[in-house]
């Protein structure tokens, strides 16, 4: 029974959502089933797959772009005091800046379209994927560290065999939150730099005939996706190399 609970919570919200727009009367406001009519009319005029991909394409450089740079960069301040005191204050600077706070500098560099949008997703992972990373190195326990030395690993040996597998947990966990905010930050991005994707959906079916069933669909296409790419996410701690820094239930 219990797997069932979230699908009865669903099925609890749709009915909620159906009977407050059918009472109040809102011409605005589709009901649930014209929402999923309007997402068939996207599936059949080929639309669909079409932005829900550009959506994903951009997330996923921009994303992996942001892995690759910021977890080694990450783990060099954790491990080095020196390389921390003379970057982690810039770190600290830029962080709080929106990436939406980029945008008329992302499309004055790389112009309307996917670049611009992968840009803005990388400076959206890059910050909270760094700063895990750091604190996940910190938090390493000084004697396991001791130990790698007193053994006579080198430093590459002692990043892998020691540091590396301590921090997986923890990082796993920085690399879920920055997916999250990357797939906010690509929505909003499509809404202003690019001309397609769902967010791009959103803006032209407001613009176009004031669709609102296509602007819901287009949220709810939103939320469902990024529920699998959390889920996904989530496997990675199943992994026997990284559940042993998860508590059991």
């Amino acid at each position: 029974m219990r797997p069932l609970i979230p699908f009865a919570g669903i099925a609890l919200f749709v009915v909620a959502w159906h009977v407050v727009v059918i009472t109040t009367g809102a011409p605005l406001v589709p009901t649930p089933g014209q929402a999923a009519l309007a997402i068939g009319e996207l599936a059949q005029k080929g639309l669909l797959f079409k932005y829900v991909v550009a959506s994903l394409f951009r997330v996923t450089w921009g994303y992996l772009l942001a892995l690759v740079v910021a977890v080694p960069m990450g783990v060099m301040l954790g491990m080095s005091p020196l390389a921390q005191s003379a970057l982690n204050p810039y770190l600290q600077i830029l962080r709080p800046i929106s990436p939406l706070a980029w945008i008329p500098i992302a499309i004055l560099w790389f112009g309307v379209g996917d670049l611009s949008a992968v840009f803005l997703i990388f400076l959206s992972s890059f910050f909270p994927l760094a700063l895990a990373a750091m604190q996940a190195v910190q938090s390493v326990e000084p004697v396991h560290l001791a130990s790698g030395r007193n053994f006579g690993l080198s430093r590459l040996q002692l990043l892998r065999h020691v540091v590396f597998p301590a921090v997986l947990p923890q990082l796993i966990v920085g690399m879920r939150i920055a997916l999250g905010i990357a797939w906010l930050v690509v929505v909003a991005a499509e809404m202003i730099a690019v001309n397609s994707g769902l967010g791009f959906l959103i803006v032209d079916a407001r613009n176009a005939g004031n669709r609102y069933d296509l602007v819901v669909a287009g949220m709810v296409l939103i939320g469902a996706i990024g529920v699998v790419l959390d889920l996904m996410m989530r496997r990675l701690e199943r992994f026997d190399f990284v559940r042993w820094g998860y508590a059991e239930p």
